[in-house]
């Protein structure tokens, strides 16, 4: 059923991927993803069934429920994704407008506990990696954003 689902999702193409995703959340979208740390400092990357086989990697993170506070949702979308639980600091590290209608918030979170299981409807793999060893697919805003706050744990 997975491979079904994303199949068709892959063959809408990215307008009609947003327009159902308008449909769905009727003013406008709020993304979040959190930047999770273990005690060794590795990032917790997720390689994702529905996103462009060019660039898979990414950070656990989702879109906000109404009425959802922000880190709640990082929260929430951490645990959905991964069953991980996770302490979200209060302050973004980014906020940024992103296509079309969306707002993406990124914050940084440290990981308190659960045992990694994946939402295999959503997620194909998962990987701590060292904040200098991250795949070449990774987005160039997410690996910036996991630099900068690399950056900030240090001082």
């Amino acid at each position: 059923m997975h491979t079904l689902t994303e199949r068709l999702w892959k063959s809408l193409g990215g307008r009609a991927q947003w327009r159902l995703a308008r449909m769905r959340h009727h003013t406008f979208l709020v993304y979040v993803a959190g930047i999770v740390h273990d005690e060794e400092g590795r990032v917790l990357l997720l390689r994702h069934r529905l996103w462009s086989e060019r660039r898979p990697w990414g950070l656990p993170g989702g879109y906000v429920e109404a009425g959802e506070r922000l880190p709640d949702g990082v929260a929430r979308e951490v645990r959905e994704e991964t069953a991980l639980r996770v302490r979200v600091r209060e302050v973004p590290v980014g906020v940024f407008s992103g296509f079309r209608n969306r707002v993406e918030v990124f914050y940084a979170a440290d990981l308190v506990g659960g045992e990694l299981r994946l939402e295999e409807a959503e997620i194909l793999e998962a990987r701590w990696c060292a904040p200098d060893e991250l795949p070449a697919s990774l987005p160039q805003r997410q690996r910036d954003l996991i630099r900068s706050v690399r950056a900030r744990r240090r001082r």
